[in-house]
């Protein structure tokens, strides 16, 4: 039976209301507007009873081993309402404050700590962010702690390192609309650290620059001198 024959199971019933809304509904998209109050939980036991089944081809004994005996419904948990949450939750509320002094100046935030995990192996994707703003007198202003819970909630989905800043760029400049925004990335990825090559030592840096940061020269030789001062 495929996925799309049996619609009794909760995940049939979220992805045919995706379908019929004409959204697409990849590994690292948001579909939270279209699970109903009460269907994560259904979706946990579901996603477990998966999960134990593939515990079972690869021939571990879940029955009789102690140690796995629940590990498909600790694994399941872990994904719905952990490591993939950014994809079942709402984005979180951000509580804003207007621009009353009309700030201009240049903001970084950062190193913000983040998860996420390469949507190729589903390993994990650790590593720090930095974002730089160049606000306006209108834009949208908040708390220190925002940025890191939004952050939080785009990183929590498999995807890929290149796209889940670029949707943090994106997120960002919606939210605050400021002359301009810059976000880097810099992260270790356990698909090459655990697997294939099994190099340790790599990781990845990269970045997104919009609007002043990526017409103003001088501005973003600012922002990148002052975060390689915040590094390690």
């Amino acid at each position: 039976m495929s996925h799309s024959d049996d619609c009794t199971v909760i995940s049939c019933r979220i992805r045919k209301r995706i379908e019929t809304s004409g959204k697409r509904f990849f590994a690292n998209d948001n579909i939270s507007e279209f699970i109903q109050e009460g269907e994560l939980d259904g979706l946990v036991d579901e996603v477990a009873r998966k999960l134990r089944d593939v515990l079972v081809s690869l021939v571990i004994d879940v029955d009789k081993d102690h140690n796995t005996a629940q590990t498909a419904e600790r694994v399941a948990r872990m994904y719905v309402q952990e490591v993939f949450r950014g994809r079942y939750a709402p984005r979180p509320s951000l509580t804003e404050f207007p621009n009353a002094e009309a700030l201009n100046e240049l903001m970084i935030v950062g190193p913000i700590t983040v998860r996420s995990a390469c949507s190729h192996h589903l390993c994990p994707i650790m590593g720090r962010v930095w974002i730089g703003i160049l606000p306006n007198s209108g834009s949208n202003l908040f708390g220190l702690s925002k940025y890191a819970r939004i952050a939080d909630w785009i990183m929590a989905r498999p995807q890929i390192q290149e796209e889940a800043i670029v949707r943090l760029a994106d997120t960002l400049s919606d939210a605050i609309a400021p002359d301009g925004i810059a976000v880097v990335m810099q992260a270790d990825h356990f698909c090459m650290h655990w697997r294939g090559v099994k190099d340790d030592r790599t990781h990845m840096t990269n970045s997104v620059m919009r609007g002043a940061f990526l017409n103003d020269a001088t501005l973003r030789r600012e922002f990148l001198s002052l975060i390689r001062l915040e590094s390690p």
